[in-house]
């Protein structure tokens, strides 16, 4: 394809498209590198991006692609806390959508609620905070959800976490209490996961993690 250059006007031919790994490479070559990321930085890289990444102190991680049985055990939990929280007043969210922990530290849920919808921590590009929190457990790393997480949402000051996990068909409601968590249940087949935080609220868990099979 060519075009006239109005100073000259010869022809001009466009230059050939960049190939992939050259652009890549070339990207690469303009990002930070890990450590020396900023949150300036972080927020511009997934504003562009569709993958799940989040950023620690200089450094950014990038999620696994979720399951089947992590999207539809994630649904389920959604549709039960909106259809709950909604006539209340509050808001819930599925990610990916960015909340903030400190300065230097962004997380991106599975979800996030806030029990008032207009809570100023509420904000359009990013969340300041959550009153409760879910994670279901992905099978490429577990420890993520069961241990990291629960460091990263108590730093956050969230008030309630929730860990869904497919493998035992558990669901793990942890409380704060100071600077940590305490469990208040793992709730297995046959029982119902409660929320101290959100009084009348339950999960039957045999449901949640029969949604999968039942087309839910």
């Amino acid at each position: 394809m060519t075009a006239t250059d109005p100073a000259t006007t010869e022809p001009v031919t466009a230059p050939p498209a960049a190939r992939p790994h050259a652009l890549a490479s070339l990207l690469c070559d303009l990002l930070p590198s890990q450590g020396h990321w900023s949150d300036d930085a972080y927020l511009w890289l997934t504003d562009y991006s569709n993958r799940l990444i989040e950023f620690t102190d200089g450094r950014v991680e990038e999620l696994s692609m979720p399951t089947d049985t992590h999207q539809v055990v994630l649904l389920y939990l959604y549709d039960l806390f909106r259809t709950w929280i909604k006539p209340r007043g509050g808001v819930v969210m599925v990610a990916a959508l960015r909340m903030r922990i400190r300065e230097g530290k962004f997380r991106e849920p599975d979800l996030l609620m806030l029990r008032d919808r207009s809570d100023p921590r509420r904000q359009d590009r990013y969340w300041l905070g959550a009153d409760l929190v879910v994670e279901v457990v992905s099978p490429d790393d577990p420890d993520r959800d069961l241990v990291e997480k629960r460091v990263d949402y108590a730093e956050g000051s969230i008030p309630e976490y929730w860990i869904a996990d497919p493998r035992g068909e558990t669901i793990t409601v942890l409380v704060l209490d100071g600077d940590r968590y305490v469990e208040h249940g793992v709730f297995g087949r046959g029982a119902s996961a409660t929320s101290p935080l959100l009084e009348g609220f339950a999960a039957d868990v045999s449901t949640v993690f029969d949604a999968p099979e039942s087309g839910v």
